[in-house]
């Protein structure tokens, strides 16, 4: 028999390297944490987020909407309003994430310097 093609899209065997594929992006954490406690219009993350480009902005959205961080909410207005926020799953997802920003901000220093003396000795 078989297997079914849709579990075998979406159910991956191994749960941390799927969930830190699609959220270990360049922009997908810095999204997360811009979402924090509040609802936020496309353009707005765009802004605060600074130098991702609308392109990568809508999809790296959808791909957080798509596996349940975020949810994404259009009005019927003209012009349209489209408002972001953090799901339940999103903001338990605030946990850990958190003290890996509080666990960067702690030793981003040494790891710079470990950086600087590995250039030093490879030169």
């Amino acid at each position: 028999m078989q297997p079914n093609a849709e579990a075998l899209e979406f159910d991956q065997p191994c749960p941390i390297r799927d969930v830190l594929d699609r959220i270990g992006d360049q922009w997908s954490l810095l999204l997360l944490g811009a979402l924090d406690g509040r609802v936020v219009r496309f353009n707005e993350l765009g802004r605060e987020i600074g130098d991702i480009s609308k392109q990568m902005l809508s999809r790296t959205l959808k791909r957080l909407e798509q596996d349940g961080f975020i949810l994404r909410t259009v009005y019927a207005e003209v012009p349209p309003r489209t408002e972001y926020q953090l799901t339940d799953l999103g903001r338990s997802f605030l946990v850990p994430l958190r003290e890996l920003i509080r666990w960067a901000d702690t030793h981003h220093g040494a790891i710079c310097q470990a950086r600087r003396q590995a250039a030093a000795v490879s030169i």
